[in-house]
């Protein structure tokens, strides 16, 4: 199916690739796309379609349609139309049940009279029938197959600018490009395509002059040192101020620009008759692209359909390239382009005029067309009798009957449009400041009128720009208006059989439309969601014109009056890891990072900032290092880093009541050195964060927020403040300050090397704070020392300014060597909290989680006037109880390590809970653990069952929390004592 060579080809027949497709190997060219590869092979039937799985070939060439979407591996959904081929590839048809030519889908077809636009709202509404729908749509729903194991592709994204960006490398794009460098602007040109040149690469009508004419333009805008030319590249959007996204092969270019020219072009747009979807019926203009880019013959025989002087210049094309041409049939009585059809009847083509294709017939196999009915065309497009028809041979047929503007893009950027009956199409009525259009988005289709008109488009645009002098505008001069009107108002052929499809990704018929305006759905923007139209892939571009014409026939309007859809990013579709970009995730570091991996520390996330995990010790597994860690804190003395703590201060005469307002505690009646717990509910009375707040002096508070909870707890805050209108001021120092937290049996006797003040219990107690002085060497630093314990030991938590957190760290671990001072991670921290029974924000709570549930009604203060929150806790509280948090551990003797965070309790048949937290504690001998139960299940003594991922259950028993030292007396008393047992489990 190769054709010889053309000057303008874009394949390097001298570079073979060979590729699969559908288990057999072919072969094609470096420049060649999968479709063309596949179409010069003699494949045909390229995919299925998404509803029926009738067979399906080219329509567009140019991601205009679905028709061949193929899929390669994890490479998912790929058109083939516009793919370049790559060697090795091994590429099957999306959406076949067994393989693109058996697929079993196809018995659908047979059920299309069941299955009438819309039925699936309808079925819906049935509670009988809902169910079983479900599941089939569930079985046959999407395209390609996801493959969970593909990799992370990670793509950078760029920043460019521009004085004049130009959207379209056509003929009027190159134009606009070529006049906007010369008046002085920095140019920047953008086309999808693999090259410039747009429609001037291929539809010459036979007269390679006109390539000629787009080769020597073309020439000279690459020359040009303003312009920067940038193939393969997609305009996906326009945004507020010029700001257009530009997605290439491997990432998105974020493009500002002063101005934009858009000289997008058009698509072109299918005739409507039955079985137009046949593989060999396609648009001239696709035709044209195989032939002229790739050499490849469309077919052996064609028939032009046709309603404009495009559809005749595609007729001698064909005949340029050495296809035969059966005929020409034209919708129209009459046309100003008499020449066209005079040269094709002197070459041996009938012209018919008046009339219209009205089915394709398709070969024994099904898998070409073989012949078209032709007839007499009537001004309605109705019925045409059997008896004024006849057949003409052929296995292609291209269709040229009109365009429709590719006017995403100006429809984003806020363009008013008009519909233009001289040249049946909406144009730009209003634009934009800064925004510019020619080419055949504005109405402009002859060769030299589109080269006009881009010259006046980027002169305008230069001229916006600061460039050029005033008194080029007078070369602007808008071109002569087209001699005749490029798309027929009326390219529909009705079909008492049907199959004379509209919207070739969704399978829509004719009567598909008349049938949705019958059940009301008259408006555009209903009709477009009741039928689907425009909704598939392809978002329109080949369906929206023609079923805007249909419904404005059959609501007696005009098309201006029924309108247009709303065009919405993104113009083509743009893959999910281009969007994603390259990954980058903020990362933050504690000032005492470098220390942490002086001594071996394993890394994790927590939030945006990087925690040690645990430290490694040579020899020994994670969990032998973890369990080391807490038996170090539980009777000696830990360090931990607790720097990634949000740390905010609230300074002002109204302070106190701005913090009664934001917690659900009291806080007006704490004493300058002490602190107090602090819960944070939202509006709906849901749990969102904790942590202690430190009265400093009358009029100055110091808190900390959970770690991830730092930066939105801030800005919430301020925002609560912007409406309150209190006396008080709030500033984030999570960044300013170091934090460590010394636990443990001697932490005392270390802390009391650094400091001058008495840190015995009456001087500083349990929830007290001072503000003091640290020794760090020859230096006495400023810091605040609170006295309080996440992991249940006699603790302090010293916050210091960040330039000294290093020089702190350092020193006390100097001062604990005599007690073997260990630093501990965050395994380590939360197994010690777990034990104390202490609930993490977000991981034992969710997002419905209110105090009740979490077991933390002691915190809240319902007699306070108001706090955020409240009036939805007084609601829940005369609710029955959904949840209770309860504490539980395994037998004696089980350590089942399937058991995690997550797994479900099941109660007889029922899911009665969740398991939140789950451990094996080396300080009690169990494996203990917090979840949520419903209410039945919370009495301590209630055996309860998780079930595991492989199935399996596990029996544990509520058990009262905390579950070591539950009299609390490790914080209250430094004296060596043993740990607390687990109380036993009596009901």
């Amino acid at each position: 199916m190769r054709l010889a060579p053309h000057a303008g080809e874009w394949i390097a027949r001298d570079k073979q690739l060979n590729f699969s497709y559908e288990g057999r190997r072919y072969k094609g060219f470096a420049g060649d796309t999968i479709t063309s590869a596949l179409w010069a092979s003699d494949v045909t039937v390229l995919g299925r379609s998404f509803k029926y799985h009738r067979q399906r070939g080219v329509l567009s060439l140019a991601n205009h349609d679905v028709n061949a979407m193929v899929q390669d591996g994890a490479r998912i959904n790929v058109r083939a139309d516009v793919t370049e081929l790559a060697s090795g590839g091994n590429w099957t048809s999306v959406n076949t049940f067994g393989g693109v030519a058996a697929d079993r889908g196809r018995w659908i077809g047979k059920l299309a009279p069941f299955l009438p636009v819309g039925f699936y709202y309808k079925a819906f509404y049935s509670k009988r029938w809902f169910p079983r729908w479900e599941r089939m749509f569930r079985n046959m729903s999407g395209l390609g197959k996801v493959d969970f194991s593909a990799p992370h592709i990670r793509t950078p994204k760029r920043y460019g600018f521009c004085d004049v960006l130009v959207i379209g490398a056509g003929p009027s794009g190159l134009s606009a490009a070529l006049a906007a460098a010369e008046q002085g602007a920095d140019v920047v040109i953008v086309d999808e395509n693999a090259r410039s040149g747009g429609s001037g690469t291929y539809q010459f009508g036979g007269d390679d002059s006109r390539y000629q004419a787009m080769r020597q333009l073309d020439a000279e805008v690459g020359n040009h040192p303003r312009i920067r030319v940038m193939t393969g590249t997609l305009a996906a959007a326009y945004y507020a101020d010029h700001w257009v996204p530009l997605v290439d092969g491997t990432r998105i270019t974020k493009m500002r620009a002063r101005a934009v020219i858009m000289a997008t072009g058009s698509f072109e747009q299918p005739a409507v008759f039955r079985n137009n979807d046949l593989p060999g019926v396609m648009l001239a203009s696709a035709a044209q692209r195989l032939a002229y880019r790739y050499a490849v013959r469309p077919g052996e025989r064609a028939v032009v359909l046709t309603a404009n002087a495009d559809g005749y210049r595609a007729a001698l094309d064909m005949l340029a390239r050495g296809v035969a041409v059966a005929a020409v049939v034209d919708l129209r009585a009459s046309h100003r382009f008499g020449d066209l059809g005079r040269e094709l009847e002197a070459r041996g083509v009938e012209v018919l005029g008046s009339s219209c294709v009205i089915e394709g017939i398709a070969n024994s196999a099904g898998t070409r067309l073989a012949s078209v009915r032709v007839g007499p065309f009537a001004p309605d497009g109705g019925p045409v009798p059997a008896t004024r028809t006849k057949h003409i041979s052929c296995d292609t047929l291209l269709m040229s009957v009109g365009w429709a503007p590719a006017a995403n893009l100006l429809y984003q950027a806020g363009t008013r449009m008009r519909y233009e009956k001289p040249v049946e199409q909406f144009v730009p009525d209003q634009l934009p400041a800064g925004v510019f259009a020619c080419g055949r988005v504005n109405g402009v289709f002859t060769f030299d009128n589109k080269l006009q008109d881009g010259r006046r488009a980027g002169v305008l645009a230069a001229l916006h720009c600061g460039a050029g002098s005033e008194a080029s505008r007078a070369t602007a001069i808008a071109p002569s208006a087209e001699p005749e009107s490029p798309s027929h108002p009326w390219p529909i052929v009705a079909h008492a059989q049907g199959k004379n499809f509209v919207d070739f990704d969704e399978d829509l018929q004719l009567k598909d439309f008349e049938n949705a305006v019958q059940e009301g759905f008259d408006n555009i923007e209903l009709l477009k969601r009741f039928s689907t139209n425009g909704m598939g892939p392809s978002q329109g571009k080949h369906s929206n014109m023609n079923g805007l014409r249909i419904l404005a026939r059959l609501t007696g309007k005009e098309p201006q009056q029924v309108g247009t859809t709303t065009a919405r990013p993104f113009f083509h579709p743009v893959p999910m890891a281009l969007l994603a970009g390259r990954g980058f995730n903020a990362e933050r570091r504690t000032p005492l990072h470098t220390q942490h991996a002086k001594l071996d520390a394993v890394w994790m996330p927590a939030g945006v900032w990087q925690r040690p995990e645990y430290y490694a010790v040579a020899g020994k597994d994670r969990l032998t290092c973890i369990h080391e860690e807490v038996h170090a804190v539980r009777n000696g003395v830990g360090i931990i880093d607790v720097g990634t703590l949000g740390k905010l201060e609230v300074r002002g005469p109204q302070a106190a009541e701005f913090l009664e307002r934001v917690y659900v505690s009291k806080y007006a009646g704490l004493k300058p050195g002490m602190t107090r717990y602090a819960l944070m509910c939202d509006e709906s009375g849901v749990v969102i964060d904790d942590g202690v707040i430190a009265r400093l002096a009358d009029d100055h508070f110091y808190f900390t927020t959970t770690t991830s909870g730092a930066a939105g707890i801030y800005r919430e805050l301020s925002r609560l403040n912007t409406i309150w209108g209190l006396d008080c001021g709030i500033v984030n120092v999570t960044g300013a300050y170091a934090a460590v937290n010394l636990a443990g049996r001697d932490a005392r006797a270390v802390l009391q090397k650094l400091v001058d003040l008495d840190l015995s219990s009456e001087a500083f107690p349990f929830l007290g704070i001072r503000v003091t002085g640290v020794a760090l060497g020859e230096h006495r630093v400023p810091a605040r020392l609170m006295r309080v314990g996440f992991v249940g030991e006699w603790g302090y938590e010293i916050h210091i300014p960040a330039e000294y957190g290093a020089a702190l760290w350092e020193t006390l671990l100097a001062a604990g060597a005599q007690y073997d001072v260990r630093p501990f991670g965050v395994e380590a921290q939360r197994l010690l909290r777990l034990e104390k029974g202490h609930a993490i924000v977000s991981q034992d709570t969710d997002g419905l989680t209110t105090p009740r549930d979490a077991g933390m009604e002691w915190a809240v203060k319902m007699d306070k006037p108001f706090f955020v929150g409240k009036r939805s806790l007084q609601v829940i509280d005369k609710q029955p109880v959904q949840q209770r948090s309860v504490g539980f551990a395994l037998d004696e003797g089980v350590n089942d390590p399937g058991l995690r965070e997550c797994h479900l309790v099941i109660d007889g048949a029922e899911i009665a809970g969740r398991a939140t937290s789950v451990s094996f504690s080396p300080t009690l001998n169990r494996t203990i653990g917090l979840a949520f139960v419903k209410p039945s299940l919370a009495a301590p003594g209630t055996r309860i069952r998780f079930r595991l991922t492989d199935g399996r259950m596990v029996a544990a028993t509520v058990v009262p929390i905390p579950f070591y030292d539950p009299e609390n007396l490790r914080q209250k008393d430094a004296a060596s004592s043993k740990p607390a047992a687990l109380k036993k489990e009596t009901a």
